[in-house]
């Protein structure tokens, strides 16, 4: 059997898209939740639909010390550092994870705060080009990866010493989290995980926008023209230009690297059109690996409404055999995880 009960009520610091759709994923399924938003606009949105929501960061973090709650930060990347200063002041005994779409940096920043050992990183592939509480929906992670980081795990197999009690424990109740939402828990090393949503998130949102500015520069008839390809190319174009700059601005190396790959193949591309009059060996290619991302992404749905994909599963039972290899082959395989 598997386990997935979340042993601790959930503190979400953050009401946005992300944060906001969590705490009714959470309620619906009857899980204590509160949580925190800087906006009062947003916190009375929250409580006017009946949830438990604070601009009171100190009382928040306060009960959620009282709780030993799973600390959730849904915050941009430029607040994350006060924000843990704050939980390091008033709820130092908390898990911490969060929804945040880069990993290195936030790692980065806890572990200059010596808060390594309750931390484990996640990020829900969910959202949409909208944003705040008034995008917020249930539902929104039904079948979604959620990544579950595991570098404090990995740093201490190669250091040769034991994972902490505080970060194992803390490392199932997020991968109970996300299982709770009835996400797909898939663990990944902050680095590797950074590299990939580069190349699928990223750098896809600086491609819709290069596109949507293309397709603006061909005037007014351009625009009256434009039909399904130029809609869905260029979709996350209406994400909000400060969100997409946080996740470029704080994992520059893989999105200029993810950039200049693709440049690279437009330019062949170019050169082909030029040259021999046809654009065959990125069409071609591009259809294939589409096909291959197809078959990796379909799902099947089970009784009971549960959506499960066709990634391999892996049976891991923490702090028992070789579970930190078991992780480490999981993100080999994109695979997602079953705790035991």
């Amino acid at each position: 059997m598997t386990n997935d009960s979340l042993a601790t009520p959930t503190c979400i610091l953050g009401l946005g898209l992300i944060g906001g759709s969590l705490m009714r994923d959470l309620a619906e399924a009857s899980a204590p939740v509160y949580g925190w938003n800087r906006s009062a606009a947003t916190a009375e949105a929250a409580t006017a639909g009946g949830f438990d929501a604070s601009t009171d960061l100190t009382a928040v973090l306060r009960r959620a010390q009282e709780d030993r709650a799973l600390l959730v930060v849904g915050v941009p990347m430029f607040a994350v550092g006060g924000l843990l200063d704050q939980i390091a002041e008033h709820a130092p005994d908390c898990g911490i994870t969060d929804v945040v779409s880069v990993k290195r940096a936030i790692l980065d920043e806890v572990t200059a705060r010596g808060m390594g050992d309750r931390y484990v990183g996640a990020h829900p592939m969910a959202g949409s080009e909208e944003s705040g509480w008034d995008a917020t929906r249930t539902g929104l992670y039904d079948g979604a990866a959620w990544v579950v980081c595991f570098d404090r795990a990995d740093d201490a197999r190669r250091g040769g010493t034991e994972v902490p009690e505080s970060w194992t424990r803390t490392f199932r109740d997020v991968v109970a989290l996300g299982k709770l939402v009835r996400s797909e828990v898939i663990p990944a090393l902050a680095d590797d995980h950074d590299r990939a949503v580069a190349r699928i998130s990223h750098m896809p949102h600086l491609l819709a926008y290069a596109l949507a500015v293309v397709g603006d520069d061909g005037g007014p008839l351009t625009l009256s023209l434009a039909a399904g390809s130029f809609r869905d190319g260029t979709r996350v174009a209406g994400a909000e230009p400060d969100m997409v700059r946080s996740w470029c601005e704080n994992n520059v190396a893989p999105v200029v690297e993810a950039v200049d790959e693709a440049i690279a193949l437009l330019s062949a591309a170019r050169d082909e059109l030029v040259g021999e009059g046809t654009a065959a060996a990125l069409s071609e290619a591009g259809f294939q690996a589409h096909g291959r991302y197809r078959a990796r992404s379909g799902t099947r749905v089970l009784d009971g409404g549960v959506k499960l994909s066709h990634r391999p599963v892996i049976r891991v039972s923490p702090g028992a055999g070789d579970w930190i290899g078991e992780l480490e082959h999981a993100q080999e395989l994109g695979g997602r995880i079953e705790i035991f």
